[in-house]
């Protein structure tokens, strides 16, 4: 298995996030592992979903997840 959890940080740009993998670098637990995956808005938009014949029942309401 990869992860146990993941979690998104948005960086405007490649400064921003090379700003934070070296905050994310100092931070690291003697013990602990962190993968560091970089997604361009280009990449990102090429994402493709693809859903089998069967779908799942959408459950009725949704929460609005805010991330900054």
């Amino acid at each position: 298995m990869f992860q146990f959890s993941v979690y998104i940080r948005h960086c405007g740009s490649k400064e921003n996030a090379d700003a934070h993998r070296v905050r994310v670098k100092k931070l690291l637990p003697a013990s602990g592992q962190i993968c560091l995956f970089n997604l361009t808005d280009k990449q990102f938009g090429d994402i493709e979903i693809f859903f089998g014949k069967k779908r799942k029942t959408v459950e009725s309401e949704f929460h609005q997840l805010e991330l900054f």
